[in-house]
């Protein structure tokens, strides 16, 4: 018996040694790779950080080679930012690279062309051999290359003055997202109708003997993802044009949620639903059940929504053949309408503030950040293969979705890379503000700007406060303004709360708010399926990797949230509703104040980007110009904005809700401050003196 126990303990002994040796490997291996990883950000290193000038561009601008600001970063710094995955798949990579405008032989992705759509071309570097655009890389997911976006295509901008051109990472980008993925759309369409287009198209992406080797699966693909794309273009058309410089990526967001949750018997149900004006059905049973053959009873994938939406339109005998505007309500019945969209918002100080996003939505402490990004990359193409499944054993994505008790399961497996994400938003922390370049855009004037800065004090600094931006350890606290208190365009704070649609598998899992449990139920609203589906995008493990590795860095990722993110969990600062156990989103109908340091690079303004200039924001409503033209990088720095007239861009036009200029009356006189206090309108002489300041920032 002495012996048994002998052996036992002995091979016990034995296996306890090589767990700990094998622990010790992988824990070598990490640091190895992390290492690598931190050498290899530095790898480009190209003196322009890939930027090119252009030479009649669109609405005119010409511009020579960009320079840079100081804002902390060095050329590698950028070149790694605009050039790091995070797991986006818009269409296959291959297909963008040779796809051909829909109406020239010219390159969809030509500088021409993206230039026109305000996207900021780049020269070929190490990182980007192909020359994409500030924020379009090669993404790969289970063995296939796609073409994504990062951060920095929204969130990297330019100032243009003189033939000069300024680069600014983190600064709102001036893209026309909705333009470039409607032509992208035409384009695709026009290469399966035009047989030399396909011809060429074929031709070229057998050239490059990648994903691809025969004729005929490279066109029923491109089909595939053709018909994919116009679905994503058909779920989010709005009756409000976006234009250029911004987009309701929240929205947009709800419904890439919406339409990967939702489940046939809910998506039945919806369609029956659908009426006309006249409150009669639009759709019988025997069509809605035409148009739902075939389709999945539970997670409906990218490639059968698309089908569900052009068997809606069909005029097949059997199938319904619905005309724009009807197909429009069942859009509406399933989905919300994208209808306010907002200006990119900056990125520098975000990794130091405690609230974010415009209604302060997003909680930057513990793995928030982490949070934030996954809900952003589920916006922007993240492959979402996501299934139901029969439970087997532990899921930690089922237990902390509240899944655990469920027969079936989601699996949230998806290319969403939370590697990348966690070390894109550490990358961030050292990025900062831009300040005035006095050398190319005008001298301050500092008596003017000393005058200012008194004024700032008593009517700006109690909702946008200094902060000094060399300080590694400032901290930014969001000010909080309810929408009925500072009166601005409450179509993005009210959507965020109201919007709704089916919860699919979740319904009737629990969630945790700020005032305690809540059941999601069948028709909930969105927010709450979005923070479980992200929940559940956070707690799977990366498809990409190896068994021991996918999970150790799963894990790392999450703790590393946790330890190196160092904001502490507050409550909000400002003049906002609270949230009550019958209205639990009740604060998110309010938007941020946050420090205006670089404010001067970041026009239009206002969240909605309804104001062209800093000089504009300062007037009476009815004094802001009604409509401006949006497009140009030309900047004014008299006024600071954009030329905003004069040229053939886009029009803004301030009447409808979503593209209101109303609110943040301050300098009018017309807003109270925090406290109540209503100030005496500033004079013209004040005015200019605060603008003066404010450029100093």
């Amino acid at each position: 018996m002495a012996t048994f126990f002998q052996q036992i303990f002995a091979a016990l002994f034995y296996l306890l040694k090589n767990i700990r040796l094998l622990i010790g490997i992988i824990i070598i291996l990490m640091i190895v790779s992390l290492i690598i990883g931190k050498t290899y950000q530095h790898w480009d290193k190209d003196p322009d950080r890939g930027a090119i000038g252009i030479e009649n561009g669109a609405f005119g601008d010409s511009y020579s080679t960009p320079v840079y600001l100081d804002q902390g970063w060095s050329k590698a710094d950028s070149l790694w930012f605009y050039n790091t995955t995070q797991g986006s798949g818009l269409l296959p990579y291959d297909f963008f690279v040779v796809l051909e405008d829909a109406n020239s032989e010219e390159l969809f992705r030509s500088n021409e062309n993206v230039d026109k759509y305000r996207y900021l071309p780049q020269k070929p570097t190490f990182f980007n051999p192909d020359g994409l655009p500030v924020g379009f890389v090669k993404d790969t997911y289970k063995k296939k290359d796609y073409l994504g976006y990062t951060c920095a295509a929204c969130h990297t901008s330019q100032v243009n003055f003189e033939g000069k051109g300024i680069r600014i990472d983190g600064g709102p980008a001036m893209a026309d997202m909705v333009g470039f993925l409607t032509g992208l759309e035409k384009a695709m369409q026009a290469t399966l109708d035009d047989e030399d287009k396909k011809q060429r198209f074929i031709d070229n992406v057998m050239a490059l003997n990648n994903d691809f080797s025969k004729p005929e699966k490279i066109i029923s693909s491109l089909d595939e993802w053709t018909k994919t794309v116009r679905l994503y273009n058909t779920v989010n058309h709005s009756h409000i044009d976006y234009g250029y410089a911004r987009l309701d990526a929240f929205g947009r967001i709800y419904n890439r949620v919406l339409q990967h949750m939702i489940n046939k018997p809910q998506l039945k149900n919806a369609m029956q639903l659908v009426t006309s004006a006249s409150g009669k059905r639009i759709l019988t049973d025997a069509e809605i059940d035409k148009v739902l053959e075939g389709i999945g009873e539970n997670i409906i994938v990218d490639k059968q929504f698309a089908l569900v939406i052009e068997r809606l339109a069909s005029k097949e005998p059997g199938y319904p053949g619905l005309n724009q505007r009807n197909l429009l309500r069942v859009r509406n019945a399933v989905f919300n309408e994208p209808n306010a969209p907002t200006s990119y918002p900056f990125l520098w100080d975000i990794a130091q503030s405690d609230y974010v996003q415009w209604n302060g939505v997003a909680n930057n402490s513990g793995v928030g950040p982490l949070g934030r990004n996954t809900g952003e990359v589920i916006g922007v193409f993240g492959i979402l293969d996501w299934t139901s499944q029969e439970k087997d054993g532990f899921s930690l994505s089922a237990y902390i979705t509240g899944q655990k008790n469920l027969t079936n399961q989601i699996d949230f497996t998806s290319s969403i890379d939370l590697t990348n994400l966690r070390r894109l938003e550490s990358h961030l922390k050292s990025l900062k503000s831009p300040v005035w370049p006095e050398d190319i855009l005008g001298q301050i004037d500092q008596e003017k700007a000393q005058r200012g800065q008194v004024i700032y004090a008593e009517y700006c600094q109690s909702c946008h406060e200094v902060i000094d931006r060399d300080n590694w350890n400032r901290i930014v606290v969001a000010k909080m303004s309810d929408v009925t208190f500072i009166g601005t365009d409450s179509a993005t704070a009210s959507n965020g709360v109201v919007y709704s649609g089916k919860s699919g598998h979740l319904k009737h899992t629990v969630q945790a708010v700020d005032v305690g449990d809540l059941f999601i139920e069948e028709d909930a609203p969105v927010i709450q399926t979005l923070t479980s589906a992200t929940k559940g995008v956070i707690a799977t493990p990366d498809p990409d990797k190896m068994f021991i590795r996918r999970w150790l860095d799963r894990l790392y990722d999450i703790g590393a949230s946790f330890f190196d993110n160092t904001m502490p969990n507050t409550i909000k600062s400002g003049n906002y509703k609270a949230d009550t156990t019958s209205e639990p989103y009740n604060s998110l109908l309010a938007y941020k104040g946050r420090s205006l340091n670089g404010i001067w690079a970041t026009a239009p303004y206002l969240h909605n980007g309804s104001v062209p200039t800093l000089y504009d924001l300062l007037l009476p409503q009815e004094q802001r110009p009604a409509e401006f033209m949006v497009g140009s990088r030309e900047f004014d720095p008299v006024k600071v904005g954009f030329r905003s007239e004069g040229y053939d861009g886009f029009k803004f036009t301030t009447f409808r809700l979503g593209d209101k200029n109303t609110g943040h009356e301050y300098g009018a006189g017309r807003t109270p401050q925090m406290d109540g206090t209503l100030l005496p309108a500033l004079s013209e002489e004040e005015r200019w003196d605060l603008i003066e300041y404010i450029k100093t920032l």
